[in-house]
């Protein structure tokens, strides 16, 4: 049996939900993304539902996100932490001070996701598209003395992902659904997510709210049982939200603010999660 760790899938989903929703990008046009992502968290949504303590623990990811249009209808995604920093503190006695266990930490590259999306139709302000992604586990997934910290899931994953968007005068919708074929025993998934934006100030800033989640199908191995330590989960399950702010210098650069957490969760740290990034339009 390997060691599981409790996932913090906001990771996935916030960056999954940056990838243009129902519209690829035009041939020859592209978006490159670079942003350090973080969380640090003293607490954890059990497989339960409820809320315990656990020692702290942090996460640090440096992600490049890039998308590229091979044409009108076909666009090339890559997404992941170019670098990733994994750690947990020392745990200490609250009666004699005394440190009961040493904290460690790890550092590398993360798991990888390549993808291939596919404009579907775009009419009546509606742009629909289809996407399939392969998640490549590069990163290292049983770290540190104790084996317990993580910058990967060892396991190669398919998701295939349906998006619906709509251009209104305010802004934009979108919505979206997929499924997470994953291996080595972990539990299958279906994922959803909405989001909408707006731009204000002459485009010079820009509002956006994403609200999404990750329901397991509960079809893995049964020896996969759920052991706390830092990153990656099975069966793990959440309701998490993410606001995000943009500012445009000009028609090309720009930055991101944004912050995330669960409404619900199982298996998952029960703490903010934030973000900060440079993006470009090529």
């Amino acid at each position: 049996m390997r060691p599981i760790s409790i996932i913090i899938a906001v990771i996935f989903l916030s960056t999954a939900l940056n990838a243009g929703g129902g519209w690829p990008q035009p041939k020859g046009k592209g978006y490159l993304k670079l942003s350090e992502w973080w969380i640090i968290s003293d607490q954890h949504f059990t497989d339960t539902g409820a809320i315990d303590p656990n020692v702290t623990t942090g996460l640090f990811n440096t992600n490049l996100y890039f998308e590229y249009g091979l044409t009108d209808k076909f666009t090339i995604i890559t997404n992941g932490a170019i670098f990733s920093r994994s750690y947990n503190n020392n745990i200490v006695s609250g009666t004699t001070g005394e440190i009961l266990d040493t904290g460690d930490a790890i550092n590398g590259i993360g798991d990888i996701d390549l993808s291939l999306k596919y404009g579907l139709f775009s009419r009546g302000g509606f742009s629909g598209s289809a996407s399939l992604t392969f998640g490549l586990p590069l990163g290292e997934e049983q770290g540190g003395p104790q084996k317990n910290l993580q910058l990967g899931d060892g396991e190669f994953n398919q998701m295939l992902q349906f998006d619906l968007g709509k251009s209104f005068n305010w802004g934009y919708g979108n919505a979206y659904a997929a499924y997470n074929n994953r291996t080595e025993g972990f539990s299958d998934e279906f994922r959803f997510g909405v989001e909408a934006g707006t731009s204000i100030l002459n485009s010079r800033l820009s509002l956006t709210m994403r609200v999404f989640g990750i329901l397991s199908l509960q079809n893995g191995a049964e020896n996969l049982e759920p052991v706390f330590s830092s990153v990656f989960a099975n069966n793990t399950e959440h309701v998490s939200f993410q606001p995000e702010v943009n500012y445009n210098f000009n028609d090309k650069y720009g930055i991101s603010v944004s912050a995330g957490g669960a409404f619900y969760g199982r298996l998952i740290f029960a703490s903010p999660s934030y973000s900060v990034g440079f993006y470009a339009k090529i």
